[in-house]
């Protein structure tokens, strides 16, 4: 069996060298996700021949990532296979690209049935148009930030600090609790995966290496956002956060995240927003940004040895 372990901090240098060699633009591909979601999704990283893999325990049941690293995966590959039948089960292989499909087919055609996972498809947008709004499409976008403006005349955006990452906390309690008013909810519920992992991210902010921004109206934050570098090209929007019945809210920390992504790090094009986890409300307020690009992700069932036969 392969040496998974649970990830943690001191895992993130040997992680990262390997996730920068794969470039991959899936938010799958990410330690500051391998670690705040690991809880939630029983993950497990290894090293295996100089790839990063992963072991993956979520709706589909338990599975592995494509591995990550340069080079020739079919060694890897088959060292997954005999993992997973050590464990019961053919391997499965979820959270794929067309790219990464194209490579399995080469370097092992025909061992594996694919299918599609579209509510894990990652929404991809070209940073300068959420950072500029411009267009027809995006005019909603506008007014709902032209009304915050008016409505909060005293609003401002700032970059998260140490000193405002308790401020951020104490905004998304207050978030949840709004929420579960809402809901008819009582109060004794716990924060669920995302909670989890949020305060995980916000405890170990600095050792992730994560980036946020925030905004205030009179003082109080109504708005926050974090996220990191997720290969060379695009970024990863983490989390975030505000107060929906504040008109723009949403709208403005959207933008000014990206106004300030763009100009720290101007080598990025895109930004990925994650995905929508087959929730309806999430998927049209991401549809509502209209994306330019989509990362599929397909699983791939092991059929290896019917094949052999």
């Amino acid at each position: 069996m392969i040496d998974f372990h649970f990830p943690k901090l001191e895992d993130k240098p040997w992680v990262d060298r390997l996730l920068k060699q794969a470039d991959y633009r899936g938010c799958d591909y990410n330690f500051t996700n391998l670690f705040t979601w690991s809880r939630a999704y029983s993950m497990e990283i290894g090293e295996t021949d100089g790839f990063l893999v992963t072991h993956v325990c979520a709706r589909m049941g338990c599975s592995y990532l494509y591995p990550a690293g340069a080079g020739d995966p079919s060694g890897v590959i088959r060292a997954l296979a005999a993992d997973a039948l050590e464990r019961g089960a053919p391997l499965r292989l979820v959270c794929l690209t067309p790219r990464q499909i194209g490579e399995l087919e080469q370097c092992l055609p025909g061992k594996f049935a694919f299918t599609a996972d579209r509510d894990g498809f990652d929404y991809l947008y070209e940073i300068g148009r959420l950072a500029d709004l411009g267009g027809k499409k995006l005019h909603a976008k506008r007014n709902h930030i032209n009304r915050f403006i008016e409505n909060n005349p005293g609003w401002s955006y700032e970059e998260i600090t140490r000193q405002s990452l308790p401020e951020c906390l104490e905004m998304d309690r207050e978030w949840y609790r709004r929420s579960l008013q809402r809901e008819g909810a009582g109060e004794e519920q716990d924060l669920g995966d995302e909670g989890v992992a949020l305060r995980l991210a916000i405890e170990h902010y600095r050792e992730l290496g994560l980036e946020g921004g925030l905004i205030r109206v009179d003082g109080r934050v109504v708005a926050f956002t974090m996220g990191d570098k997720l290969c060379s090209d695009t970024y990863d929007v983490h989390f975030e956060k505000a107060y929906g019945e504040i008109q723009g809210a949403y709208a403005i920390i959207n933008r000014e995240f990206a106004r300030w992504v763009r100009e720290r790090h101007p080598e990025i094009r895109y930004l990925n927003r994650e995905d929508d986890m087959g929730v309806e409300g999430l998927r049209k307020a991401k549809q509502s940004y209209y994306p330019d690009l989509m990362v599929e992700k397909h699983t791939a069932l092991w059929n290896g040895d019917k094949a052999d036969g």
